[in-house]
């Protein structure tokens, strides 16, 4: 077993969550060998090309990480690792919601506007996640050029943003990509929508935290409705600007908002899960032309994280 290779405790816990077949009535290559290869790629952020040898043709490794990113498997693995986490009692609902601007790499411009479908290698688009895999999964929605693959121009240049929620042990529970010029408040209700962890018995879903920190780009009346509507107590700064023009309005202005300072304390927890993405150098910097395939390399470095916290 090479560095960062899955253990053998954490490959039981994937092991049961993974296609059967392969296309056509094929075999795959083996799983965890492929998987330790995207792994290997995703901590160290070298070309595809330059992977060991002992991870097997490239294109296998290349191809499955595209193809699970594109169907939903890593997303689908993630929320699994998270719902044995909860019936646990493993998950602090405490969630903190933060963003973090991500460098593009050259390569990642140049992206055709209209990616092709429906060829030998594309499939159809409704393949499940975690399916049974006799045909190649299709591309998902994307294209529109550098907006439609979340790449944008920021005071760091050409960039990718990424919004996340994580749990008060700081590790991800929700992520959704954006151009780096795109503000953080308006993706609040964006990523807590995402926030969604199955039980393992009966019963739906967990998608309400029990209580939601930001910081002040979130302190928007829109975002605090929103919270107040779903009955998520919040703790957010109120900008000095917010409070001058609640104060003139007098009592029109409405009461002031509830801050609480000790409880703010513990949003450092988002910056902690953001600095534990950004150690995977192809999640620091970004290298994929495709939203998609960028996004399923965040989602399993988050995965990661998960596993070995």
């Amino acid at each position: 077993m090479g560095r960062g290779d899955l253990t053998n405790a954490e490959w039981d816990r994937l092991e049961s969550f993974l296609p059967r077949g392969g296309a056509r009535g094929g075999r795959w290559s083996d799983h965890r060998r492929v998987i330790n290869g995207v792994l290997y790629r995703v901590r160290t952020g070298v070309q595809w090309r330059d992977l060991p040898e002992r991870f097997g043709p490239w294109e296998t490794v290349y191809k499955r990480h595209r193809r699970w990113s594109a169907d939903g498997t890593w997303a689908m693995l993630l929320s699994k690792v998270q719902a044995a986490e909860d019936s646990a009692g493993g998950i602090d609902w405490d969630v903190s919601v933060d963003s973090t601007a991500v460098r593009a790499h050259q390569h990642a411009a140049g992206a055709r506007k209209a990616p092709p479908r429906g060829s030998s290698k594309g499939g159809r688009p409704g393949d499940e996640p975690g399916g049974s895999g006799t045909t190649e999964t299709g591309r998902p929605a994307g294209g529109g050029g550098q907006i439609g693959e979340c790449l944008g121009r920021s005071r760091g240049g050409f960039t990718t943003k990424i919004h996340l929620a994580a749990d008060g042990r700081c590790r991800p529970l929700a992520l959704v990509l954006t151009p780096g010029h795109y503000g953080d408040g308006p993706q609040l209700e964006p990523v807590l929508e995402l926030v969604s962890v199955p039980r393992l018995g009966v019963g739906r879903p967990r998608t309400r935290p029990d209580r939601v920190l930001a910081d002040k780009a979130y302190t928007s009346r829109k975002n605090r409705r929103y919270l107040r509507r779903r009955g998520i107590s919040h703790v957010i700064p109120e900008r000095l600007d917010q409070r001058r023009h609640r104060h003139n309005r007098g009592s029109r202005g409405g009461r002031p908002t509830g801050f609480d300072r000790e409880r703010y304390k513990k949003r450092n927890t988002v910056e902690r899960a953001i600095n534990r993405l950004k150690g995977f150098r192809a999640v620091a910097t970004r290298y994929e032309k495709r939203a998609y395939i960028y996004l399923g390399t965040v989602t399993l470095a988050a995965l990661t994280i998960w596993l070995r916290t």
